[in-house]
């Protein structure tokens, strides 16, 4: 059995539109898992059903065996936006989900983590006064502190500048290698999908379900100018090319291929 297990999962709105149809998918402990695809694949979806926010109206998501059906402790949350709470200092942002800790090993969790984001100078300033990349250091430090067995990540870098996102994403591996909790990231990033993840999930639209699974099987560090990390790329932009186009005729495959290429660039 999978350590988390989605079981023909559906979400049908109170509006009539369908999100999800049929999703099943299985992640091992410290797996990383990427999700892409189009507009209306579902992918967000899909990630509240993980994370307890929103329950499916058929199947079922399942943490070790046990149904997940709210917010559960062992399962945390990065957003796009950090979401940092503005009265609070960078340490007590960080230490937010361990307040019940002893206060040496709180403290200690605290200090670790900020070092591992670099930001060891910046724990008693106030979050306004971060740029946007360190505030997302600190979001990724405090989902990580309370060293949960599950963390999901819905596209927490797409809007910072392109350098910003890559030095983001080697923070983020240099904390997950620590501990190896699963990661599940959503993403419209098919570089970042590539640098961080060891399986990719593509996902097609209307409603959103399971197009194809690619294995990413690179060494860590990944070089993103090899010859290897390009060829997974373009497997990952066919995956994608074919899952929004499911009805292209042979005669229009390659100017399609092209348009999605550009797309997803």
């Amino acid at each position: 059995m999978k350590m988390l297990a989605l079981n023909r999962v559906g979400k049908t709105y109170p509006n009539g539109v369908r999100a999800l149809d049929a999703v099943t998918l299985g992640v091992e402990p410290g797996e990383i898992v990427a999700v892409i695809g189009g507009s209306g694949c579902g992918k967000s979806t899909l990630l509240r059903a993980i994370s307890g926010l929103d329950t499916p109206t058929q199947g079922s998501v399942l943490l070790d065996g046990t149904a997940i059906t709210t917010p559960h402790e062992k399962i945390g949350i990065i957003f796009q936006e950090p979401r940092l709470l503005p009265w609070l200092s960078v340490a007590d942002n960080v230490g937010f989900g361990i307040e019940g800790r002893p206060k040496a090993e709180r403290a200690e969790r605290i200090a670790h983590a900020l070092d591992r984001v670099g930001l060891s100078q910046k724990a008693k300033v106030w979050p306004r006064e971060l740029s946007g990349g360190q505030a997302q250091r600190v979001a990724i430090a405090r989902a990580l502190v309370p060293r949960p067995q599950v963390l999901l990540l819905d596209e927490p870098f797409s809007a910072l500048d392109a350098f910003t996102r890559v030095d983001l994403q080697d923070h983020l591996l240099n904390l997950w290698a620590e501990f190896k909790p699963t990661l599940v990231l959503v993403t419209h990033d098919v570089e970042e999908a590539i640098a961080l993840a060891d399986r990719i999930v593509v996902m097609r639209p209307h409603p959103g379900r399971i197009a194809d699974e690619i294995e990413i099987d690179l060494s860590r560090p990944r070089d993103r100018q090899s010859a290897a990390f390009d060829f997974a790329k373009r497997r990952v932009m066919t995956a994608l090319d074919r899952s929004l186009d499911r009805a292209i005729g042979a005669e229009h495959a390659g100017q399609k291929a092209a348009q999605g290429a550009a797309m997803w660039w």
